[in-house]
């Protein structure tokens, strides 16, 4: 992350990423996830996940305090307080659900003046923003982000720190179909963890278990699924719902060896 900005100041280039990342050492798969894309292990159809993703819903609690601790980040147009729904000026004095850092339930305060400011974190599932700006709130980057039409800083609420996961090869006998699926948020936003699975199995099992292959046949497979058909209205899955739009990128990584396989 501190390259990052080093590079910007020195190229003028912006931007930032999110960060998946898989180290296999001394018999254990260390997987480190920053940002909204996801690992799972699938071990004789079993689904183990290695990840989760960090967005504005998920890191709600610690995103609230940093705003509570240091209001100066929030500028004067925003506050760490979170509602059901936007307040309007009209509501002034009257209760209303609400919920700080501290909490995990909801409450009901009197609102003041305060509340009618834009919430840090606003809208739900894939349309959580932060700031009303940015969807996930781990990675590396955006250094130069601000909320628009403004000169608010969104930097100080996004983490660089990834959270690692640790799993034990030698804990288990592995067969050629045991992988872990590394995938960006294009294919997890249109595809379960279970129709991963299945489409894993299925397209191993139509490969012999040494051919090397069989591998990235499963990886094209999943980012041809997730994208679907380009049709009139729009990229379509098989079942019609709407495909991802966003870039889909993923590894599918053996954890067993080919043996002696027939």
């Amino acid at each position: 992350d501190e390259q990052i900005e080093r590079e910007r100041a020195a190229q003028h280039v912006s931007g930032g990423c999110c960060a998946l990342a898989a180290v296999y050492l001394m018999g254990k798969f260390y997987v480190a996830n920053a940002g909204d894309s996801r690992a799972i292990i699938i071990r004789n159809g079993e689904i183990i996940p290695m990840s989760r993703e960090f967005t504005p819903e998920t890191e709600r609690q610690r995103l609230q305090f940093l705003g509570f601790l240091r209001p100066e980040l929030l500028g004067k147009e925003f506050t760490h307080l979170e509602f059901p729904r936007r307040i309007q000026p009209k509501e002034l004095g009257k209760r209303m659900l609400y919920r700080d850092q501290n909490m995990t339930g909801w409450a009901y305060k009197k609102i003041e003046e305060d509340d009618l400011k834009f919430p840090l974190i606003y809208g739900e599932g894939k349309k959580a923003r932060v700031m009303a700006t940015i969807g996930v709130t781990r990675g590396l980057g955006d250094h130069d982000l601000k909320v628009f039409s403004s000169n608010i800083h969104i930097k100080p609420f996004l983490s660089c720190f990834p959270e690692v996961r640790v799993y034990d090869l030698t804990q288990y006998e592995h067969c050629p179909d045991d992988v872990l699926v590394l995938g960006t948020d294009g294919l997890w936003d249109v595809t379960t963890d279970r129709e991963v699975a299945s489409a894993v199995m299925e397209v191993l099992g139509s490969y012999e278990p040494n051919d090397p292959c069989r591998y990235t046949v499963v990886a094209q497979e999943l980012v041809v699924r997730s994208r679907g058909v380009l049709k009139e209205r729009g990229w379509r899955l098989a079942n019609d719902k709407l495909g991802s739009g966003d870039d889909i990128s993923v590894f599918v990584i053996p954890l067993g060896g080919p043996g002696n396989y027939t």
